[in-house]
């Protein structure tokens, strides 16, 4: 279980404090298991500083003020506070990354049933899509109906989430696609065969936390390969 902790303290020596940080940070490479930092100023008090320390387990952050690094930079910044900081260990029970729930939703959409009219609620109208199969650009929401509505007219789909990492307001997704050719696709007829690909997706999510834009990388010429929609290299 993630374990979180929370670092609250007042000190009218802000900058070098967050020096105090930098040198933390260079001085625990390859040691610290603390895996997040946020620091951040009350806008109501600019002395009133909070600083928020994920771990991925609540031993790992022992284990992390076990550090002697550590032990002397928490008596530097003491001498910088006003008055004695307090601690507060947090065990997380709820982590919604919401950007990355809604990208997971969207490959669901893609993969499953007839109805796509969830994507209205995923996807903005004027979504800018860059795929390098396309010659063009995809701009608008209908287009990417259209798109999806390619592939899921010509397969079958299963589509399984391998990875996923969210940075600001963009998700990258590592996905796999299974499926059954079972009809026309890009001008192929249905060949039954039973296909795999892998691919990867970003999505940038506007301030709404709609999608407003993706770029794709996948593995397009094996999948046309497998197929038969290739002519065999000579060597």
């Amino acid at each position: 279980m993630t374990f979180v902790q929370l670092i609250d303290c007042r000190t009218s020596r802000f900058e070098e404090m967050d020096r105090l940080m930098d040198q933390w940070v260079e001085q625990t490479k390859g040691k610290r298991t603390a895996t997040h930092a946020v620091v951040g100023k009350d806008r109501s008090d600019a002395s009133h500083v909070v600083e928020i320390v994920e771990f991925p387990s609540y031993e790992d952050a022992m284990r992390n003020s076990q550090l002697p690094e550590t032990d002397r930079i928490f008596r530097d910044m003491v001498a910088l506070c006003d008055e004695m900081p307090t601690f507060t260990d947090l065990e997380v029970t709820r982590d919604a990354q919401l950007n990355t729930e809604s990208a997971r939703r969207f490959f669901e959409v893609l993969a499953v049933g007839d109805d796509l009219s969830p994507v209205t609620g995923l996807v903005e109208e004027h979504y800018h899509d860059h795929d390098p199969a396309n010659e063009q650009d995809v701009i608008g929401l209908d287009h990417l109906r259209r798109e999806m509505d390619v592939w899921r007219g010509g397969f079958d789909l299963t589509i399984r989430i391998e990875d996923q990492i969210a940075q600001a307001d963009r998700v990258c997704t590592r996905w796999s696609m299974e499926g059954i050719h079972k009809a026309d696709f890009l001008g192929i007829p249905a060949t039954g065969k039973k296909v795999s690909m892998t691919g990867t997706t970003i999505f940038r999510f506007g301030a709404n936390g709609k999608i407003v834009e993706g770029w794709w990388q996948y593995d397009r010429l094996g999948l046309l390969a497998h197929l038969g929609a290739l002519e065999p290299t000579e060597l």
